[in-house]
């Protein structure tokens, strides 16, 4: 049996030193990233049978990512592309301080993974799972994932899997408008949304109080759990006719890049071990704070470090 599924790219990941800048620097950190593995690495750290597929380059940097997923305890279910054009994405990370700020550049475009097909991919690890996980950031990649997305949603959900998506918008892949339009026509396919709090009021013009967009989701898509994350505010979800509240834990930042994949893979970790809702996102949270406290984008967490940041706060407020 396994307990959850993701599917989506994953890259590289190419940063500079602190405090060096992309244009300067004579060497490069590479670390491994992309949200569904994001996801599928913190739910494994967490003690749940986790396989991530996806589709790689049949090359050393294909290897790569698949050899460090495995390392985590994730299952790689991958479809590999040995054509002459398979590359994989990468992206450059460069972190400043204020008011630098930090900045992202891209170079994934015609990465294998774009072509992936129902087809080819090792959809049978959907046969015994009980959650399949995938974001927004997959159909924004191209036309192909697109159809691939909602594919893989159907039959994971015809299967009786619960299927869980995150919006995680990205400005540099397409427009909200773009966005709103694709993810809705994923919703019914859908059973635990994922949103965050910016991205429902820009992709979905859905704005204002954030239980009343919530509940408001939840009702116009007959979804089983909306979650609303709402950075350092905290998040809430909607579950059963129920509202639960859960405050940010404190971390001190070393990186912030996975923090809201760490928080999935917990909710979603919590909720394969029997926790309900509230548990569910004060565990998110708890993974959330560790994982900001870590270089990469992996939760390299273990579950006795989550249960001493919940035994050291106070938990979620339920009504």
């Amino acid at each position: 049996m396994t307990d959850i599924v993701t599917f989506g790219e994953t890259m590289l990941r190419l940063s500079p030193p602190p405090g060096d800048r992309l244009e300067t620097t004579r060497e490069l950190d590479v670390r491994t990233g992309g949200a569904e593995s994001n996801v599928a690495v913190a739910a494994a750290r967490l003690d749940c049978e986790a396989t991530w597929i996806s589709k790689l380059p049949d090359s050393a940097l294909g290897r790569r990512i698949a050899s460090e997923l495995r390392s985590h305890g994730v299952r790689t279910d991958v479809a590999w592309d040995d054509s002459a054009s398979a590359r994989l994405g990468t992206y450059y990370l460069e972190q400043g301080g204020e008011p630098r700020g930090t900045d992202v550049i891209y170079d994934r475009a015609g990465a294998s993974v774009t072509t992936a097909t129902p087809e080819e991919l090792p959809v049978g690890a959907l046969d015994d799972a009980e959650i399949f996980y995938t974001s927004g950031i997959t159909p924004a990649l191209s036309d192909t994932l697109a159809e691939t997305t909602a594919t893989v949603l159907r039959a994971a959900q015809n299967a009786g899997v619960t299927t869980a998506f995150d919006l995680n918008y990205r400005s540099k892949l397409w427009t909200p408008e773009a966005a709103g339009r694709e993810y809705e026509s994923l919703f019914p396919h859908v059973d635990v949304l994922v949103a965050a709090e910016r991205d429902a009021a820009a992709c979905l013009d859905r704005d204002g109080d954030p239980v009343e967009v919530a509940n408001g989701l939840l009702r116009d898509f007959d979804f089983e759990t909306v979650v609303l994350t709402r950075g350092d505010q905290g998040s809430l979800a909607v579950h059963d006719g129920e509202v639960f509240e859960q405050d940010v834990y404190d971390a001190e930042t070393l990186d912030p890049i996975g923090t809201g994949d760490a928080f999935v893979g917990g909710f979603l970790a919590e909720r394969l071990h029997g926790g309900d809702v509230g548990d569910a996102l004060a565990y998110g949270a708890a993974t959330a704070s560790l994982k900001r406290t870590l270089g990469g984008d992996l939760a390299v967490v273990t579950p006795e470090e989550v249960a001493s940041v919940l035994e050291e706060n106070a938990g979620g407020i339920s009504r």
